[in-house]
């Protein structure tokens, strides 16, 4: 499932062929992409179907966007070996803690925030090390509460590349506060090209619930990165049970793995190397990232725009009346 724009006019459906030859197909009733996933896996499969019946617009003329507007977007951080890196580069210790092993942790990002595979990502105001991220988000499709992991694997419909692109400057910064990440997070996630639905991948799923699907990103054209979705920490079904603990999850709903090791992110590389190398992402720059069974989304770095100052905090006194 994808969304696209094409001469004006935005649209969401299937995307058939393969190649020059690759078309996508727009749903016949005008549904959106969050219109389809709330229909559950077998309902979106039927308006697939029925999508395929119609004319279909090639591929390379039209622009993409991210598959679906998300309610909400959860990222976890469920690599070791990415955590392994980038505390030492990004944080403040040199080993992964104690309370990471004991449940999956995540922070809310930006829904609005969300951006297509080809989109250009602005540098944000205030940031002068710019990295990338490489994820895959799982997107569920059927409500639940306190879910146990069995039943929760059932309700992801289908999955998407990620890249949560950091301002690890301005993430630093708000960490030492012990909160967040808040602003170093919160300008671009690119979502994309499309969505594969949870079927088209269950033979990739092991006897443990884990897909093992190979991940690369490149930047400029040279591979960074490299590593296996298989290598998180908990599959997919415990991240959406956790996230419904207490609370619902909902059609729609975004789950990032977080980000992959070996070279899945540049502040991991630092942690590692000990200095800026490779050094942090600079306008012109293109990254590019291959989820096997996914798909490839690409984004241009570019020159951000300036913001209105916020002054620090003024010294108060500690009076009460």
């Amino acid at each position: 499932m994808a969304t696209w724009e094409h001469a004006g006019t935005v649209a969401s459906g299937v995307v058939l062929g393969d190649g020059d030859d690759t078309r996508v197909h727009a749903f016949p009733g005008g549904e959106t992409g969050l219109d389809a996933v709330r229909l559950g896996l077998d309902g979106l499969l039927a308006l697939g179907a029925d999508a395929t019946a119609t004319d279909g617009v090639p591929l390379v003329d039209v622009r993409l966007l991210p598959p679906l507007e998300a309610p909400t977007v959860r990222d976890f951080v469920a690599f070791e070996e990415h955590v392994e890196g980038v505390v030492k580069g990004v944080g403040d210790g040199g080993t992964v803690v104690p309370e990471w092993y004991e449940a999956p942790t995540f922070y809310f990002t930006n829904p609005y925030a969300l951006v297509g595979s080809g989109a250009d990502v602005a540098v944000p105001p205030g940031c002068s090390v710019l990295d990338f991220e490489l994820e895959v988000a799982a997107v569920v499709g059927a409500e639940g509460t306190d879910l146990d992991p069995a039943t929760a694997a059932r309700h992801v419909v289908g999955y998407t590349v990620l890249n949560d692109w950091s301002a690890r400057d301005l993430q630093r910064r708000e960490m030492r506060v012990s909160l967040g990440p808040a602003k170093g997070k919160d300008f671009a996630t690119t979502l994309g090209p499309w969505l594969v639905t949870a079927d088209e991948l269950a033979d990739r799923v092991d006897a443990d619930g884990f897909l093992r699907l190979l991940m690369t990103v490149e930047v400029n054209g040279v591979e960074v990165g490299r590593d296996l979705l298989s290598n998180m920490g908990w599959p997919f079904g415990d991240l959406v049970a956790y996230a419904s603990r207490g609370t619902w999850v909902r059609p729609g709903d975004v789950l990032g793995s977080g980000t992959c090791g070996n070279g899945g992110c540049l502040g991991e590389l630092w942690g590692r190397n000990g200095r800026q190398d490779p050094p942090p992402l600079r306008p012109g720059d293109v990254v590019t990232m291959t989820v096997e069974g996914i798909g490839t989304i690409s984004n241009r770095v570019v020159e951000g725009r300036s913001a209105p100052v916020v002054p620090p905090a003024r010294p108060r006194s500690r009076d009460r009346a």
